[in-house]
Formats: C-alpha cells, sequence, structure tokens
C-alpha cells in the first residue's frame, strides 16, 4: 500500500481508476484527508513519472472532487474504513476566446462543421461563411424572413470543395444552398425550397449520412426531406397556404421539395427535431416542443413511439450525445433535462443541469467525451461534464446584456452566436 500521508493528518484508503490512457498500476494508496485536487493531481504525475505535467480531475462517487477529501467524505458519511473508488480525467482548460466575427443583425444558428471555416445564419436572412481568419468569404441573402437554423449537410463525396447548406426560416420555407470553395473564388446558389409548413419554422437538421433531413415548426408539425434536388418542381406555386405574394416570384431554378412523410403528434410548436446517433438508432428520430414533450419516433412508419412529459418545462432545444446514450432538453424554466436512454420505458428526465438563465441551446463533444455546452440569455455559456452536473465545470461570459442563442462544438473549436453576433472560443482537454 503506498501511503501519501503526514503524521498529523489523518488518511483515507483510495484506488484510482481512469480511462485514460494514464493508468497507474493496481495499487491502494493512503490519501491525506486535507488533500484536494491539486495535491491529488500532483501524485498522480509523480506515479506516472509524466514529462510534461497533466492537470487532472477526479470523480468519487458520481461527482467531480471541489474540496477536500475531508469535506467530501464528512458531507458524505463514508466510514474511515472504506476504500475510496477515484476516477481520473483530463482537466478542461479554461476556455480561450479566440476571434469576434461581427454581424448587423442577431446570429441564430452556427456550424463549425466545414473544416477551417464557419456558417452563421442571421435573422436579415442571410447565410455568411468565414474562415479562420475571420475573413468573410460569402453573404448570401436565401430567405425573405429570420432564420433559425442552419446545418451542413454532410456528402458521401470526399470532395471537399462543395457543400449543401440546409437552412429554416421564419418564412415558413426551408432551403438548401450549395457553396463551393474553389480555386476560382467561393460561390453558392440556392438549389431548392421546402415546403410544408404553415407557421414558422424553428429548426433544421442532417442525419448521419446526408440523405435526410428533418424540420420542425410552430405549426406542430416536423417535415421529414430527402435531400435529392429534383430535376422539375415538386409543389405548384399556386398553393393554397401560399399566401405570401413574395413566395411567387422565386426563381425557376430554385425548385420547389415536397417532404417525403410529416410526422403529428405535438400539441403546442415543435422546438427542434433530430435524427437519433448511435449505432442501433437507424430510423429513429426524436423531437421536443412548447407541449412540454420529449417524442420519439419511428421516421419510416411515421409514428410517435414513445412521450416523455416533463410538466411545465417548455422545450427549447434538444441535443444527444454522439454514442446515442444521452438526450438533453433546455426548457423555459431555466434547466436542461438529462434523459438516459439507456434506461428501459423512459418515462421522465434522469437529472438536471440548474442555470441562472433560460438555457437556448446545447452542443455535445463529437469526440464522444463526457462533456457539454450550454448557452443562456444571460449570455452565459457553461461546460459541463455528465458525470457530475451538480453545478457546471466551468462558465465564460460571452456577453454583457445580451443573449446566447446559438453553439456548436467541433474539435476544440467552439462557435457561439446570439444578439451580440458569433464569437469563437477554444476548449482544450477533458476526457
Amino acid at each position: 500500500m503506498a501511503s501519501s500521508s503526514s503524521s498529523t493528518v489523518p488518511s483515507h484508503p483510495v484506488v484510482f481508476t481512469t480511462q485514460t490512457p494514464y493508468a497507474l498500476p493496481s495499487q491502494k494508496f493512503m490519501i491525506p484527508l486535507d488533500w484536494k485536487r491539486y495535491q491529488l493531481s500532483q501524485l498522480i504525475n509523480k506515479a506516472l513519472d509524466l514529462p510534461k505535467p497533466i492537470p487532472f480531475d477526479f470523480l468519487v462517487h458520481g461527482e467531480i472532487l471541489r474540496t477536500s477529501l475531508w469535506e467530501w467524505r464528512a458531507e458524505k458519511g463514508v466510514g474511515e474504513e472504506d476504500t475510496l473508488e477515484i476516477e481520473y480525467f483530463e482537466s478542461v482548460m479554461p476556455p480561450q476566446r479566440i476571434s469576434e466575427l461581427p454581424h448587423e443583425d442577431w446570429v441564430s444558428s452556427v456550424s463549425c462543421r466545414i473544416p477551417q471555416h464557419f456558417v452563421t445564419s442571421s435573422y436579415d436572412g442571410h447565410l455568411r461563411l468565414f474562415d479562420y481568419s475571420q475573413n468573410p468569404l460569402l453573404d448570401v441573402p436565401v430567405h425573405q424572413a429570420p432564420i433559425t437554423s442552419v446545418c451542413v449537410v454532410p456528402s458521401p463525396s470526399t470532395e471537399t470543395e462543395s457543400h449543401i447548406l440546409a437552412s429554416s426560416s421564419h418564412d415558413l420555407t426551408a432551403c438548401l444552398t450549395r457553396i463551393s470553395l474553389g480555386a476560382e473564388g467561393p460561390s453558392a446558389s440556392t438549389v431548392a425550397s421546402l415546403h410544408l409548413h404553415t407557421s414558422p419554422l424553428s429548426s433544421i437538421s442532417t442525419d448521419a449520412s446526408g440523405s435526410h433531413l428533418l424540420t420542425s415548426s410552430w405549426d406542430g408539425l416536423i417535415g421529414v426531406w430527402d435531400t435529392s434536388i429534383p430535376n422539375d418542381h415538386q409543389v405548384p406555386l399556386d398553393r393554397g397556404d401560399d399566401r405570401k405574394k413574395r413566395r411567387k416570384t422565386a426563381p425557376a431554378n430554385i425548385k420547389r421539395k415536397a417532404p417525403v412523410a410529416v410526422l403529428k403528434s405535438h400539441t403546442a410548436r415543435v422546438s427542434k427535431a433530430l435524427f437519433a446517433a448511435g449505432e442501433h438508432a437507424k430510423g429513429k428520430a426524436y423531437s421536443c416542443g412548447f407541449d412540454s414533450t420529449v417524442r420519439t419516433w419511428d421516421v419510416e412508419s411515421g409514428v410517435c413511439i414513445n412521450t416523455i412529459n416533463i410538466p411545465e418545462r417548455p422545450m427549447l432545444d434538444l441535443a444527444e450525445t454522439p454514442d446515442g446514450n444521452i438526450l438533453l432538453g433546455a426548457s423555459t424554466d431555466r434547466t436542461v433535462s438529462i434523459f438516459d436512454l439507456r434506461v428501459s420505458s423512459l418515462s421522465s428526465s434522469t437529472g438536471t443541469m440548474m442555470h441562472s438563465a433560460t438555457p437556448s441551446c446545447i452542443a455535445t463533444s463529437e469526440s464522444g467525451k463526457q462533456q457539454v455546452i450550454t448557452g443562456a440569455y444571460d449570455g452565459v455559456a457553461r461546460l459541463w461534464d455528465l458525470r457530475s452536473t451538480k453545478g457546471a465545470v466551468t462558465s465564460f461570459k460571452v456577453w454583457d446584456g445580451m443573449k446566447v442563442l446559438a453553439v456548436d462544438w467541433a474539435r476544440d473549436v467552439v462557435g457561439i452566436g446570439g444578439e451580440g453576433g458569433m464569437e469563437v472560443w477554444r476548449i482544450d482537454g477533458g476526457s
């Protein structure tokens, strides 16, 4: 048994575990009870004899250790002889602001999915593309009302110069816009418009293959679409619900698409719909709305196969971890609800992340790590660890007196959009 104790401070038996590459040989340590995270991290680095120090955080009984072991043991009522199993993982470094991308209007959605580029959608109806050097490459007027959401549609080809952007808007349509980043310079053209909804659209999302899209709307409907560009219009101009004259002046080369299916079950506006992730999720989707529900869908049959009621929690956003295990829903009661999809017959949330202001958006780590970022109406972005959600790991003030409306996270880059435009932050570490 390795001893790390002094003669004056009581010690407690501890066994360390980790899922990182930095594993210790299996042994029991006697750890002084006045030790906190910093001393434990020093011990791990010394025991591993690492050439360059790596800061670690520690998880005890499902909570990140934020006090001394003494205080933790007293709070939890753990006996003196009970061996503690403590998991350590790489600490997340304090987020760093990298750059600011000013916009004349509010930024409703951001995407970091095109390598070395950022895509933004704005309330002025424009999509914009920037490179990592903050250079504006494209400014495309796509919609005639505020855009609510944008996503980059994955392509099965290895071509990296051409991309399809899918956007949703208050103008009752969604659009597919092709952008090219070829050597002759960036260009963009809207190639299709999606027609179904009779109220403003709230979101658009793509499946992992890029073959299908989901739209959600204030009309309570969810549209299912393929991403093919038709040769002919699928929807006539004189549709009964095409009330706005401005939509009848759409260029002929923008093909009007109809949905392949419509999902009906919500009893109020739908805030977000997304395809399920993970190996066993093919053909499933999730949605949330102002009817305080989270619903699971069999997309092929168009049937809602499960409804989770969360009383008096109108939902604003929905996100899923890449492994398909956890669903997260932001609601107007200043919480983010956690739904563990591994629980059979799930009928309620399995945890919450409390906020001091309404959380508006959620982004999960694409690397499958345990971290989640939320943005809120107080202008603050918060980084959480799903293994310990009593409090945020760290938070960073993006704006004073302006709301965060969108967040995306790819690799170590976080794009944040809102009433203050767009900012780019970097987050290193974590596991």
